[in-house]
């Protein structure tokens, strides 16, 4: 919050007629939502009880994303943490004007850097593709993105050169535009406490549950809620990870989390993470879980946490 005032006062003295933002999701969705929100007077209060309204930009905006992973530089939404707490500012404007892909400010980014952004892009085309709000539209979208992850992930990962580089933030830029359309469903609902109660990466963050929650939406697919058939959806995704059954997807997932080096054992990511399950539940993020296919309790995550916990003790 104190870099977003600090920011809207940049905006207000300098007078932009254009802002060109660089870097990661988080600095593209700060220079994001300040180019919206620079009129309101109370800004964490208006935001914390849902009170603004977005009227324009300040300027126009070009983003350019320094990692390949969130997408933000082409999404209607942008999430700002208050206390811990996310929040998503949402509105058709808050969209950069224009955004550009350089592959050179990407290609020096860490391994851990590079597996957490690309898992990130990656569960959202898969998010995407089973949302309640799927379009025709964002399909094609997620298709692409899963596509150019599934031909560069290796090889971007291992030894990234310009090439599969610029491939991988192209699977995050149709990540974004898919879920700029539909938003993202559980995986990513419940990632927001393990970021910021205990400084997991998003993407690493999101990769905890990505299974167990493919796993879950799959076994419960008659209890579907969307407008199209899950099950029909799911066969898709078999026929893009050249998978058979939803066991062989799994494990193409749980997979690609090793050749990243995700750590998937909540202990050794942190010891505090059993004892503190009532706070994951108590700030799951009630917006996107509301995208899920299959309607989902917090008995239901607790559940999935509970017994990851125990498997993997």
């Amino acid at each position: 919050m104190r870099e977003l005032k600090k920011l809207i006062n940049l905006i207000k003295i300098f007078k932009p007629n254009l802002i060109i933002s660089i870097g990661g999701g988080a600095t593209l969705d700060l220079s994001k939502i300040a180019n919206v929100l620079f009129e309101l007077k109370n800004l964490e209060y208006e935001i914390l009880l849902n009170k603004y309204r977005i009227n324009k930009r300040f300027c126009d905006l070009i983003s350019i994303p320094t990692t390949a992973g969130s997408g933000a530089e082409v999404t209607t939404n942008a999430v700002i943490y208050i206390k811990n707490k996310k929040f998503s500012i949402e509105n058709d404007l808050i969209k950069p004007n224009d955004s550009l892909i350089f592959p050179e400010f990407v290609i020096s980014n860490t391994f851990k850097t590079k597996a957490s952004s690309a898992f990130d892009a990656l569960s959202q085309a898969i998010e995407s593709l089973v949302s309640v709000k799927s379009s025709e539209e964002s399909i094609k979208f997620s298709i692409k993105s899963i596509n150019f992850f599934l031909e560069n992930y290796d090889s971007y990962i291992g030894s990234n050169n310009l090439s599969n580089t610029y491939h991988m933030c192209l699977s995050a830029y149709y990540s974004g535009k898919a879920i700029s359309i539909t938003k993202t469903t559980a995986p990513h609902a419940i990632s927001y406490p393990f970021t910021a109660y205990f400084k997991i990466d998003h993407g690493h963050a999101v990769s905890l549950t990505l299974s167990e929650f493919l796993r879950f939406n799959y076994k419960n697919n008659k209890q579907s809620i969307t407008n199209f058939d899950l099950k029909k959806r799911y066969e898709l995704l078999f026929k893009l990870f050249r998978v058979k059954n939803i066991d062989e997807f799994i494990n193409k997932i749980n997979h690609i989390k090793a050749v990243f080096k995700l750590e998937d054992n909540f202990v050794k990511i942190n010891k505090q993470i059993p004892n503190k399950i009532d706070l994951i539940l108590s700030n799951v993020n009630v917006q996107r879980l509301s995208n899920n296919p299959v309607r989902v309790t917090k008995q239901d995550i607790a559940s999935i946490l509970k017994k990851k916990i125990k498997n993997t003790k």
